[in-house]
């Protein structure tokens, strides 16, 4: 919940270990720089982010005093990770960690050589480390914003661990506060079950859960599981969950938190609701280490504050050492959020957005993001990606098709490919002109979104309806300064009213189709069903 500028953790009430983690910034006097051993963004990636540094835990580890702001809080300095913590960086041991740093994942996180110890012993199952990473359901599916978080789990199963995915099936009946101006939407429990069916589905597609092999075989060490917040969340006893966990939290350090501070500056209201968000997400890292013997948290910067007040609770009351890490909040070259566009979110499930359009959003990166997005969300070695970063030009593009292969690869399969080349070459590479009407049948539009009306006599059915249904707008609003900027077209044939609607005479004589673009990567299909 809390950003990558808050304080490291909520302060916890009375005298404790000092807290092992620490982000770019704390005073001159109690921190050395890192030596001058430097190692390149290039080598290790471009991701900004913050560690502390081994000799500093080793000296706090058994230092007995309250935390002081000049230990905790974080200044917004975003120095890299990778210069200043290079020494450390080049030390790491454990293959999960060194892909994290080589692809530009690593932004933050707590006690990394300690870390990257435990996730080094090999042997037996005990040298598994458990780590989990949190979803909250608020939508029937996830959009290509969470899909970092989904790869660093793919990437931590590959190197030899347990992936635990929480669902937050009991956190999202509080709402997440983190970036928002206002209080999230309350959703039923009807919307929750059935959005936690929508966004479960995904995750099979990039992990090994239990029995997807062999449902009669034993479970393998690093088969992941999923399981909901709920079943402890809603079971918990107010009064008991005050007097266990209440006294372990400061409303003086909630208050600092960087997320409550922007919204009590915007006078916009907090509710007591949305405020115990981050002592539940605190609790969550605990329960998941009694019952899962996790170990290790992972998520976005934004969540540093909530994620480290679970490492510090855990030590605190179980008396067990956990970690935290986190992953740089994605945006795209020109400053814009990943995940969202013109034409709405990228989603992940197949039922709201098409195999094409998830390709062609990968398609269409620029040439300033291409590398980086390979390193991120593809799977292709390093030095594949080194020498596709050589390319320049026109032939950036071809960098292009081999990320909007390799991440629609991961996420649909590759048999859907074929059609999605076949397509974008019969729409965009020259192929047969998809004249008025639209239903000639030389164009290959298989891979496009489809929808079917029936309702087309007299009147029609309008264009902006159709844009919006297709999902190549996000709202009516949205469909219609599509058309009056000039960027929809029936076929070849520009729309230029926004109130115009399709009627049978635009199917032609044998057709049954037609095929609506918004502007010049994107398209989709109206089926007649007579």
């Amino acid at each position: 919940m809390a950003s990558a500028a808050l304080a490291l953790t909520v302060a916890f009430a009375g005298r404790s270990g000092v807290v092992r983690a620490f982000t770019a910034s704390s005073s001159a006097s109690s921190l050395a720089r890192p030596s001058a051993a430097f190692v390149s963004s290039r080598s290790f990636g471009s991701s900004k982010s913050s560690i502390r540094s081994a000799a500093e835990e080793s000296a706090a580890a058994d230092v007995s005093e309250d935390v002081s702001d000049d230990d905790v809080d974080y200044d917004g300095d975003d120095s890299s990770i990778y210069a200043r913590q290079s020494n450390e960086l080049e030390k790491l041991q454990s293959a999960f960690l060194r892909t994290m740093r080589d692809r530009g994942f690593l932004h933050q996180c707590t006690n990394i050589v300690d870390l990257d110890d435990a996730l080094s012993k090999k042997g037996d199952e005990e040298s598994v480390v458990s780590a989990y990473l949190g979803f909250d359901a608020t939508a029937d599916s996830l959009h290509v914003g969470s899909l970092l978080q989904i790869m660093i789990l793919r990437h931590l199963q590959r190197s030899g661990h347990r992936p635990v995915v929480l669902i937050g099936g009991g956190t999202s009946k509080v709402g997440d506060p983190t970036g928002k101006d206002e209080s999230r939407p309350q959703l039923t429990d009807e919307i929750i079950k059935k959005n936690t069916d929508g966004i479960s589905k995904v995750f099979e597609k990039f992990l090994t859960f239990e029995g997807d092999d062999d449902a009669d075989a034993d479970a393998a060490p690093t088969d992941a599981i999923m399981v909901n917040n709920d079943d402890w969340l809603s079971e918990i006893s107010y009064l008991q969950f005050l007097r266990d966990y209440g006294t372990q939290f400061t409303i003086n350090r909630m208050l600092s938190f960087e997320s409550v501070k922007q919204r009590l500056a915007r006078e916009a209201p907090l509710t007591f609701l949305e405020f115990n968000y981050m002592i539940l997400q605190a609790y969550d890292f605990l329960e998941l280490a009694r019952r899962y013997d996790v170990r290790l948290q992972l998520g976005g910067s934004d969540q540093w504050g909530n994620m480290v007040s679970g490492t510090e609770l855990g030590r605190r009351v179980d008396s067990r050492r956990l970690f935290a890490l986190t992953a740089p909040l994605i945006t795209t070259s020109d400053g814009k959020k990943m995940g969202k566009t013109a034409g709405g979110a990228i989603w992940l499930n197949s039922d709201r957005l098409s195999e094409y359009d998830y390709w062609q959003f990968w398609r269409n990166t620029s040439d300033e993001d291409v590398v980086r997005f390979l390193k991120l969300f593809t799977e292709l070695p390093l030095e594949e990606i080194g020498a596709l970063e050589q390319l320049k030009g026109a032939d950036i593009n071809k960098a292009k098709v081999v990320l909007a292969d390799e991440a629609t690869a991961l996420l649909h399969g590759r048999d859907c490919l074929k059609k999605i080349h076949d397509t974008a070459k019969s729409m965009f590479g020259g192929g047969a002109k998809n004249k008025k009407g639209g239903g000639g049948g030389a164009q290959n539009t298989d891979s496009l979104p489809r929808i079917a009306v029936t309702a087309v006599e007299g009147d029609g059915v309008r264009f902006a309806d159709l844009f919006l249904r297709l999902g190549l707008a996000s709202s009516k609003k949205d469909a219609r300064r599509l058309i009056q900027g000039g960027g929809a077209r029936l076929g070849d044939d520009k729309i230029t009213d926004d109130a115009a609607a399709l009627t049978l005479d635009d199917f032609g004589d044998d057709a049954n189709e037609v095929t609506l673009r918004a502007g010049k990567k994107r398209a989709g299909v109206v089926e007649l069903e007579k």
